[in-house]
């Protein structure tokens, strides 16, 4: 089948179209998810496929949500909710970690929670308040959820159809600025990507740029500028927050000796302090400059105009670049 160039929603919803068909115990469900195909419409079309049965619109009942998911993910489904927005989630949070996260652990192995929860993360499109957060270290630091996030269309289909038929409850973050920002040739065709995977995304020799989601652009277009000052960067989108790719972190760290972690969210308890520590611990002797974190600040997301000023952006990457390299 020949390959067909989508943007991340459209992808996203070819891998729900995909897995439905496949599989009856694939549900989706959440708020405005059914009739109107979701905010960002990456629902769109299901519930005209597959019946109101199959994709519905849920009360506006986070809790409710994510507790219901739980029930039908023991009891032999695969739900996957959409929370409306990160900021949302707050209200489901209880019940994914106290039931979803425990429930191997407490069943000893004998169930497990095959349910993936969808939400739109980061900034980016100037929304309102509860609509631009980045969670990701929080979801992280739960024991039992694995938490993922695309940066492309060819990875947002490939990492949805492995979410969905992962055993295990995960938290699909979807970076919302890159929803319809370009377009990528995606096969028709079924494949996915493991969980849990790094992607080298350009290799490099001076400095090694860590990043993800929408990051990675920002890191793509740093690159291309430090490459006009002579230097070379290795980008890697991490694509999972957990599990970690361990071994292409510090391949990667090793392989330069220098590193930059970019991040929108916060700096404060980030993913790119345990990605510094981890560097540190294995890799201390080999660095050749301390690690540099390019993050947001440690403040709420700005509304509206002030946004701009909070977001990381190819230049405050570049200047990342320049302090580790010494210049």
């Amino acid at each position: 089948m020949p390959n067909q160039a989508l943007t991340l929603v459209a992808s996203l919803n070819l891998a729900l179209k995909q897995e439905m068909a496949k599989d009856k115990t694939v549900v989706c469900y959440g708020e405005d998810v059914g009739l109107e195909g979701g905010v960002f419409r990456v629902t769109e079309g299901l519930q005209k496929l597959y019946g109101a049965e199959r994709c519905w619109d849920a009360p506006l009942a986070e809790a409710g949500i994510i507790g219901s998911a739980i029930g039908m993910a023991i009891n032999g489904m695969k739900p996957v909710v959409e929370m409306q927005f990160d900021g949302f989630f707050m209200e489901g949070v209880p019940q994914m970690v106290d039931h979803a996260a425990r429930m191997r652990n407490r069943s000893r192995g004998a169930f497990t929670v095959p349910m993936v929860v969808r939400m739109p993360f980061g900034g980016g499109i100037k929304a309102l308040e509860h609509h631009s957060e980045s969670m990701e270290a929080f979801f992280g630091h739960i024991p039992g959820l694995k938490v993922v996030i695309p940066s492309t269309p060819f990875d947002a289909k490939g990492m949805m159809i492995a979410a969905i038929r992962d055993p295990d409850p995960v938290i699909f973050l979807e970076p919302k600025r890159l929803y319809r920002a370009f377009k990528q040739e995606v096969p028709e065709e079924e494949y996915f990507i493991p969980l849990g995977k790094a992607a080298l995304i350009q290799d490099g020799t001076d400095v090694t740029l860590l990043a993800y989601g929408s990051m990675v652009r920002e890191c793509q277009k740093a690159a291309i500028e430090a490459q006009k000052m002579g230097i070379s960067c290795m980008v890697v989108d991490l694509r999972s927050i957990s599990p970690l790719d361990r071994d292409a972190i510090l391949y990667s760290a090793e392989k330069t000796g220098r590193v930059v972690i970019v991040h929108e969210a916060s700096r404060t308890f980030g993913t790119a302090g345990e990605i510094s520590m981890l560097i540190y611990e294995r890799l201390l002797n080999k660095m050749k400059a301390p690690i540099e974190r390019v993050t947001g600040f440690d403040v709420a997301m700005p509304l509206l105009k002030g946004e701009d000023l909070y977001l990381v952006d190819a230049f405050r990457v570049l200047e990342g670049i320049k302090k580790v390299m010494g210049k």
